[in-house]
């Protein structure tokens, strides 16, 4: 019987203090592979640098297409692809962003889920909203074993809080206890083989860039009243499983909390733009009023002047509106170098 020798990491906010701590003390000998996708800038160019420089003992490299997998190895997500694994080797997607992120965290653990079932650990660290909650399912739902980081001790606490929420998890440490932890896992034997459930081969083709549309969709998800943020095509709500998740037709991903994060984005454009036009109809109507004064039209003047303060009034309430539905700030990663 084979050992879990596939480790998968995955985090955001915060995330890069953690990796640095777990990776700093895996061994020159670690019989298992280590995968990471954390949501990085496009064009960020230190990530690498920073994970090679805490990984002292272990080689890393960023992931490409076709690599054989190397045990004692760690390999990087990259951006714009989504990280995919295969029985023996990388592959990076095309597919469509998941949770607005390529790399996703969940495309990672359910290929991983899918290819090596109960050899893998998953680990979930600091980050905003739930990316990589689905995932952490898949990799239970296969067999394999769930890490999580303390939200007490996160920068970020979302993504562990909501994974605890939604999935049941086999490990709740701080970074610190799970490299003592790491070792001890990748030695013990991994269990016997699962039926790979159909929705997670689906959805790991979808993230690799295969075909999908409505009817490819339907036996694992249903069509909703909503609507895409990306391509505004029909969501669809993936029916088994949690957290509660949709699906457009090309493909696009979102969980329930990043799908209404959207909407909030979406409903405070509008309010700018609605501010806009009241506050240039209020500045239309004062140099209305002001013309009529000057042609001696008294009571023409009078009323654009109370259809200022009028618009006025509605500008004062959508400015309002706006300062009350600013989100808080994002966490910053102290750890990223």
């Amino acid at each position: 019987m084979s050992h879990r020798d596939i480790i998968v990491i995955g985090g955001s906010s915060g995330a890069t203090t953690p990796i640095k701590a777990i990776l700093g003390s895996l061994p020159r000998d670690l019989p298992a592979a280590v995968f990471i996708v954390v949501h990085v800038p496009s064009r960020s160019l230190g990530f690498l640098a920073t994970i090679s420089a805490a990984a002292v003992h272990l080689p890393v490299h960023a992931a490409v297409d076709g690599l054989a997998i190397q045990s004692g190895h760690i390999y990087l997500g990259v951006p714009d692809h989504h990280l995919i694994l295969s029985e023996d080797r990388i592959r990076l997607g095309c597919g469509p962003r998941e949770n607005l992120a390529r790399p996703a965290i969940d495309p990672l653990f359910r290929s991983a889920a899918a290819a090596f079932g109960p050899r893998v650990i998953g680990i979930l660290l600091s980050g905003m909203l739930n990316d990589g909650v689905s995932g952490l399912q898949a990799i239970k739902r296969c067999g394999g074993v769930t890490l999580v980081q303390d939200p007490d001790e996160a920068i970020a606490d979302e993504m562990p809080r909501n994974a605890l929420s939604n999935t049941e998890v086999d490990f709740i440490l701080p970074a610190a206890r799970m490299a003592d932890v790491l070792p001890e896992l990748v030695r013990q034997p991994a269990g016997p083989p699962r039926p790979v459930p159909a929705d997670i081969t689906l959805e790991v083709e979808i993230a690799a860039g295969g075909r999908i549309d409505s009817e490819i969709l339907r036996p694992i998800a249903k069509p909703v009243a909503l609507s895409c943020p990306a391509c505004g095509g029909v969501l669809s709500e993936i029916v088994d499983g949690a957290p509660l998740r949709f699906r457009c037709q090309v493909g696009h991903a979102y969980s329930a909390e990043v799908l209404a994060k959207k909407q909030e984005d979406a409903v405070d454009e509008a309010l700018r733009v609605a501010l806009r036009i009241v506050e240039e109809r209020a500045e239309l109507v004062r140099r209305m009023a002001e013309d009529g004064r000057q042609a001696g039209r008294m009571a023409v003047s009078e009323m654009y002047e109370a259809r200022e303060a009028e618009y006025r009034r509605y500008a004062d309430t959508i400015r309002q509106a706006i300062l009350h539905s600013l989100p808080p700030s994002e966490p910053s990663d102290r750890g990223r170098g």
